[in-house]
């Protein structure tokens, strides 16, 4: 296993992160690909054999059942101080209007509730899921600061949103004196580069690194094109997917998802590996988030680590990639209603 710093900490995670997303009891949220705990350990404990130290899951994951198992599974397997958890907070957890969000209250609420159902008495990076249009940025900021400081929480991150809205965070929260973010967990893989325009320079300027949520295009770019549709993540994403993928680029990705399968075919890997190994050629990544539902899959995940590609393998891998709309960090639906209007067959959805 190689490891890497986490942003600019001192903190070593492994090159390849778990995505606990794919673990939680099915009644509780993604019913058909989500693994219950019986499937889950042995995944888990495997990750935990290769060296993987670094799991990430976040409270709404299956109504938290995610964070459960993956406590549970941790606190058998190995020493609490020799893993990296991550979890976040925003999304729905309860009915009533303190039920979501970041506010004081629910940041407070919730923090509470992810160490109860992990087993542990700190978090070691705590991620806003995504903002909250709805609190002011300084309470969110000042409460997240003071669970860094009450020991619960070792360091703050943060997920997609626009580049603008994390710039104000890290100037408000180097203003005064806060805990910053370290991380920034964004949508990125060779499908999916439009955070290269302001995100990833912004991230590269401040030391924050980046944890790379759906490395593999939820599975497009670990399987041939015409096989890319068939998996049970595309049959249930839904409009979702088209949010991420639209239709409009089409041809672009069929060619890259083709670019893909011919560098594999020439270092004799697997398509997986080889969207894994550019990720690793990007140096703003700290380390993908790698939803394995198999040992296959884990030990895919890990051998992409000992792949160089050369520069013609990423010249060929990034050429045929024809720019997109960025919806990133879009949470208020009248914007999405105005997006939907400006990009006619977009179904997007928050």
């Amino acid at each position: 296993m190689q490891y890497t710093r986490l942003g600019t900490t001192g903190t070593s995670v492994s090159a390849i992160a778990i995505g606990a997303m794919t673990y939680g009891e099915p009644g509780q949220g993604h019913p058909v690909w989500s693994k219950d705990e019986e499937e889950a350990r042995p995944l888990i404990r495997h990750a935990l054999e290769k060296g993987i130290n670094f799991f990430d899951t976040a409270n709404m994951y299956s109504n938290g059942s995610s964070e459960e198992i993956l406590g549970r599974a941790l606190k058998d397997y190995t020493d609490r101080d020799d893993v990296v958890i991550a979890t976040k907070v925003r999304h729905p957890m309860r009915p009533g209007p303190n039920g979501r969000g970041l506010s004081r209250k629910a940041i407070m609420t919730e923090v509470e509730h992810s160490l109860r159902r992990l087993g542990t008495d700190h978090i070691d990076l705590y991620q806003v899921h995504r903002n909250d249009h709805a609190t002011p940025l300084e309470e969110t900021l000042e409460a997240l600061h003071d669970l860094v400081k009450s020991g619960k929480v070792r360091y703050l991150g943060a997920s997609s949103m626009h580049a603008w809205e994390f710039a104000k965070a890290l100037h408000l929260q180097k203003q005064n004196g806060w805990a910053r973010f370290v991380t920034m967990q964004d949508h990125y893989n060779l499908l999916a580069r439009e955070e290269e325009r302001e995100m990833i320079p912004l991230c590269l300027d401040e030391g924050v690194g980046t944890v790379v949520w759906s490395p593999l295009a939820r599975g497009r770019l670990a399987r041939g094109w015409d096989d890319a549709r068939s998996t049970n993540r595309s049959a249930t994403d839904g409009a979702y997917a088209d949010t991420l993928y639209s239709p409009a680029e089409e041809a672009s990705n069929r060619a890259i998802v083709d670019a893909v399968g011919r560098v594999a075919d020439a270092h004799g890997a697997s398509r997986a590996q080889i969207a894994l190994a550019w990720l690793r050629h990007q140096p703003v990544v700290t380390a993908p988030l790698v939803g394995a539902g198999s040992i296959r899959q884990i030990d895919e995940a890990v051998a992409s680590l000992d792949i160089e590609l050369t520069d013609a393998d990423v010249h060929a891998l990034q050429a045929p990639y024809t720019p997109r709309y960025d919806w990133q960090g879009v949470s208020d639906e009248a914007e999405l209603d105005a997006i939907r209007q400006r990009v006619p067959g977009m179904a997007l959805t928050n």
